[in-house]
C-alpha cells in the first residue's frame, strides 16, 4: 500500500513495512498474474533457457528455490506456487511525510531570467576583458583538453560567487568548525589568507552522530593504533594488506547489519565505482534512480551494461521499466528469438544527499521479489543516521536485511572516519574479495581509521557498557524533526523526508544562494550553497546537515539567523498553511517512539 501526491506541498507517503510478511502473497500467485498482465499470450518463439551469467557469481534471493520457466523466460518459484493460497497478513504501516512544494511560476521565471543575465554578463566580460592567465604554447593542431563551456562557466559565472565555496578549515568538523579567513583582490581569480580565523556553528559537515571528535574513546583508540599498527599497511587487501583490525571490523560490521559477511574499503566513492563493474557486464540491465550519487553512476558506466533511469523514488515508473525489461528482453535480438537479460539490478540510495528524501524501500523490495531482480542499496548517508538502532533505512522501515542483495555504505558520515563497505551473503562477499578492483588494486584501509570505526560501532551497539550510542541516535532524530518543523513555521520551502538530517532550503536564485551563505558566515554559521549544475537550474538551495552533537541552543540560534536572512532577502516562498503552535523540543515524537 502506498499513496503519494508527487510534487505537491507536504506529500504524505504511506509505506508498508516488511516484517516477515511477503507483500505480494495474494490469493493468486503474483508471478503468474504479472506474467498474464505483461505478456497476455504465449509467444512460441520466445522460449528461453535459464541463462548462465558469464561475469561470475550473482547474489541470489534464495539458492534453494526450485523454479519453473514460463514461455518468455519468466521464472516462477515453487515457494510462490505454494503461497498462492496463503492469505496476506496485514502489515504495519509507517506514515512518512515528504515535502516537494514547487515554487510559484513568477519565481521560476525570475530564476531563469537572472541566470541568463549572469551568462550574458559573463560572455560580455570574456569579450571585453579577456582573462590575464597563463596560456599554453606550441599547441597548434591540438584539440582542446578542457570543455569549452565548463571553462567559461568556471571563469565567468562561478568565479563571481567563488568566495561562498571551498572554505579551508583548521579544526575538527564537530558541532563547531574553525574557518581560515581569506580575501580576494581581483574579483575571485585568486585568494589570499588573512591570518585570521572564524569559529562557526557547523551546519555543513556530514557528522550525523557527532563522532568527528578530537578526543574521547574513539580518538584515543585511533591514536593508540598508530603506535601499534602504523598509518598504512602498505599494500592491497589481497597482498599482505589485511591486518587484525580489518578482520575485527568486518566481523563486527556484519553482526551490526544482520548479514553473513562484509568487506571494507579505504575510500567510500571507490566502494561504488570499483565494485559495481564486478557485478555487471554487457547483457545486464541496471535500473538507476535519477538522483543517484556520482559514484553509483560512474560504477554503472564502467561496467558497460544497458542502463535505464527511473524517476526519483517513483515506484510505478520502476515497475513499468521492470515489466518492459522482462517482456522485451535484450535489444538487437537475432531472428526475433527472445533473449532475456543476464540479470536486472536496481540501484537506489537510503537518503538522497541533495534532496533529503528517503527511498521507498519496502515497496522496492516487493518489486524486486516480484520480478526476480537484484537490489543494490547505497546507505552512505543513512547508515548510523536512520533507524531505531542506527542500522539505516533497513532498520527505519523494519525490513529484513537479507532481502537486499547488496548492502553498501560509507564510514565518512556517521562514523567520523573514511572508507566504505559491501555486505551480504558469505558466498557473495567471498566473490567480491576475490574479484573486486578495489580489493585487488586499491590500498587497504588505514589501521587508525579502522580503529575509529570499530570504536564507533561498539558505542552504537552498546558494547562499551553505556547508552551513548542510543542517546546520539535519538538526539539526531529529535534535532531533525525540530529543525524541520521550525523552518516550516517560518514559511520556507524545504524538501525531503521529515526524518532526514539533510535539510535543503530552497532559495532558487544564484544571487540569493551567495547572499545567504555570506550572511550566515558573517553570523558565524557555516553552511553549503548548492546551485546549477549540481541541481536543476530552478532549484538552487542551501543544504543544512544536522548532527547529534548540536544542542537545542545552537539550533535555536541558527534558526533565528535564518529567519533574519529570510526576511532580508525574501525566502518565505511557501504557500502551505503555517501552524503557529510553539514546538516543545522535549516532547517531539520521533520515529523511535512509533513501534
Amino acid at each position: 500500500m502506498s499513496t503519494t501526491m508527487e510534487h505537491s506541498a507536504g506529500d504524505c507517503v504511506q509505506t508498508e513495512l516488511i516484517s516477515g510478511v511477503e507483500l505480494m502473497n495474494k490469493t493468486k500467485s503474483n508471478l503468474y498474474r504479472v506474467y498474464e498482465e505483461t505478456v497476455g499470450y504465449t509467444k512460441l518463439n520466445r522460449v528461453s533457457k535459464k541463462s548462465n551469467v558469464s561475469n561470475g557469481h550473482v547474489p541470489t534471493p534464495s539458492d534453494e528455490e526450485t523454479t519453473a520457466t514460463t514461455p518468455n523466460g519468466f521464472s516462477i518459484s515453487e515457494s510462490d506456487r505454494k503461497s498462492s493460497d496463503v492469505t496476506e497478513e496485514t502489515p504495519k504501516i509507517r506514515q512518512t511525510k515528504e515535502s516537494f512544494e514547487p515554487p510559484m511560476l513568477i519565481t521560476k521565471a525570475l530564476t531563469h531570467i537572472s541566470f541568463y543575465i549572469l551568462m550574458f554578463l559573463g560572455y560580455l566580460s570574456q569579450a571585453l576583458f579577456p582573462p590575464k592567465i597563463v596560456k599554453e604554447k606550441n599547441r597548434d593542431g591540438y584539440a582542446s583538453l578542457l570543455d569549452r563551456f565548463s571553462t567559461f562557466y568556471s571563469r565567468y559565472v562561478y568565479r563571481r560567487i567563488k568566495d561562498c565555496w571551498n572554505y579551508p578549515i583548521c579544526s575538527v568538523p564537530g558541532d563547531e568548525v574553525i574557518l581560515k579567513n581569506r580575501v580576494t583582490n581581483d574579483n575571485g581569480w585568486t585568494f589570499e589568507f588573512t591570518g585570521l580565523k572564524t569559529k562557526c556553528l557547523n551546519l555543513a559537515s556530514y557528522n550525523y552522530l557527532g563522532f568527528a571528535e578530537a578526543n574521547g574513546p574513539c580518538a584515543e583508540h585511533a591514536i593508540k593504533t598508530i603506535y601499534t599498527d602504523g598509518i598504512s599497511t602498505g599494500n592491497t587487501r589481497q597482498q599482505h594488506g589485511t591486518c587484525a583490525l580489518h578482520d575485527e571490523l568486518e566481523t563486527l560490521l556484519a553482526e551490526f547489519l544482520g548479514v553473513e559477511d562484509a568487506i571494507t574499503f579505504g575510500m567510500g566513492f571507490a566502494t561504488n565505482s570499483l565494485n559495481i563493474p564486478t557485478l555487471a557486464s554487457p547483457g545486464c540491465l541496471l535500473l538507476s534512480d535519477e538522483k543517484n550519487h556520482a559514484s553509483l553512476i560512474l560504477g554503472i558506466k564502467l561496467s558497460n551494461p544497458t542502463v535505464k533511469v527511473f524517476k526519483h523514488n517513483n515506484v510505478k515508473h520502476l515497475e513499468k521499466l521492470l515489466k518492459e525489461a522482462i517482456y522485451y528482453g535484450q535489444p538487437n535480438q537475432i531472428n526475433n528469438v527472445y533473449k532475456p537479460w543476464k540479470k536486472i539490478i536496481i540501484f537506489i540510495e537510503g537518503i538522497y544527499s541533495m534532496e533529503g528524501t528517503i527511498c521507498r524501500l519496502p515497496e522496492i523490495i516487493a518489486l524486486k521479489k516480484k520480478y526476480k531482480a537484484y537490489l543494490y542499496l547505497d546507505e552512505a548517508h543513512s547508515i548510523g543516521a536512520m533507524g531505531k538502532h542506527g542500522r539505516g533505512v533497513v532498520d527505519y522501515f523494519n525490513c529484513d536485511p537479507k532481502d537486499i542483495d547488496v548492502l553498501m555504505g560509507t564510514f565518512t558520515k556517521s562514523f567520523g572516519a573514511a572508507g566504505g563497505y559491501i555486505a551480504g551473503t558469505k558466498k557473495f562477499i567471498s566473490f567480491i574479495r576475490e574479484h573486486s578492483y578495489a580489493s585487488r588494486h586499491a590500498w587497504a584501509m588505514s589501521p587508525p581509521v579502522a580503529a575509529q570505526i570499530v570504536s564507533v560501532l561498539k558505542i552504537i551497539m552498546g558494547r562499551d557498557g553505556t547508552n551513548e550510542g542510543q542517546r546520539r541516535i535519538e538526539r539526531l532524530a529529535r534535532n531533525t524533526r525540530y529543525f524541520r518543523l521550525r523552518l516550516e513555521q517560518m514559511g520556507l520551502i524545504i524538501h525531503g523526508n521529515e526524518d532526514s538530517p539533510v535539510v535543503p532550503i530552497l532559495v532558487y536564485l544564484y544571487s540569493k544562494i551567495a547572499s545567504m551563505v555570506r550572511f550566515l558566515i558573517k553570523e558565524k554559521i557555516a553552511t553549503v550553497g548548492v546551485g546549477y549544475p549540481a541541481t536543476p537550474l530552478t532549484e538552487g538551495r542551501i543544504r543544512i546537515c544536522l548532527s547529534a552533537s548540536h544542542t537545542k541552543e545552537q539550533l535555536d540560534y541558527a534558526l533565528e539567523v535564518i529567519e533574519k536572512v529570510a526576511d532580508e532577502i525574501g525566502l518565505r516562498y511557501s504557500r502551505k498553511a503555517r501552524d503557529p503552535t510553539p514546538i516543545d523540543y522535549n516532547n517531539i515524537r520521533i520515529y523511535q517512539d512509533l513501534f
